[in-house]
Parts: structure tokens; C-alpha cells; sequence
């Protein structure tokens, strides 16, 4: 089973493809350069938070796949404000 749970805001994403770089057995870009999961648990978890930490727009967020806890951005940090 997957550590994380991942969301990725389109609308943040730039296609800088650090997340694809980071761990690119869960990470893909489309045709229009935006990330996409293929694959919640194709890297070791410390790579795929790698690849969240290192988005440059905090378009990914990780939850516990478990409790459902925000795991990345930290609560309360700005990164974390997500659009509903």
C-alpha cells in the first residue's frame, strides 16, 4: 500500500518536471507540461516527498494514506491553502 496519498493542483503546476526528476515512477508530464500521478507507490516515500519539497509552485500535496493527515506542505504553512 501507498505512504502517500497525492494531490496535485493543475492549476499551480509549471511543468518544471522536478517531481518527474525526484521520483519518476509516480510522477508524469502530460502533453500540456503538467504533472500527474501514475503510480502512488512506483518510488521509496522519501523520494516522492523529495519530489513534493522540491516543486517550485507547491502545486503537490501528500497525505497520509492511512490517517488522511497533511503531510506536505506542513499545516498552516502557505503552500498549504488549497483551493477547494
Amino acid at each position: 500500500m501507498a505512504k502517500y496519498r497525492i494531490k496535485i493542483r493543475e492549476d499551480l503546476c509549471l511543468g518544471d518536471k522536478q517531481c518527474w526528476d525526484k521520483a519518476p515512477e509516480t510522477f508524469a508530464i502530460s502533453d500540456e507540461d503538467k504533472s500527474y500521478v501514475v503510480n502512488e507507490d512506483g518510488n521509496w516515500p522519501e523520494y516522492i516527498l523529495a519530489a513534493a519539497m522540491n516543486c517550485p509552485a507547491d502545486a503537490i500535496s501528500l497525505y497520509d494514506a492511512e490517517t488522511g493527515e497533511q503531510v506536505w506542505p506542513k499545516p498552516g504553512s502557505e503552500g498549504s491553502k488549497e483551493k477547494e
